[in-house]
């Protein structure tokens, strides 16, 4: 369970780091992100999403094997990420669904 909720913590914060840059935002939202806060938001986001990541992989395993199972799920989210953002990118407005653009 917590390897899952692992996984998931690292998709969602390498999507909201991609979504803080401009051109994956323009590919997702369709709009220009000319607001700093919300590219700090996101920003902060990512890197809690990856932090809650190498919580739950500490909560699993011992730091040995648990640092090295969170690598392989960062390998993981970032491959994911970048398919997503090439095949169909809408799909990740589920992680910036509270911003109204």
């Amino acid at each position: 369970m917590f390897l899952a909720g692992a996984l998931i913590a690292s998709v969602a914060g390498m999507g909201w780091l991609a979504l803080a840059m401009e051109t994956h935002w323009e590919q997702v939202r369709g709009s220009d992100l000319r607001s700093l806060r919300i590219t700090t938001q996101l920003r902060c986001m990512g890197a809690a999403g990856l932090f809650v990541s190498l919580l739950f992989c500490l909560k699993v395993d011992h730091a040995s094997m648990a640092a090295l199972v969170w690598v392989m799920t960062l390998a993981i989210a970032a491959v994911s990420t970048a398919f997503t953002l090439t095949w169909r990118p809408r799909w990740l407005r589920i992680l910036v669904f509270w911003v109204r653009r």
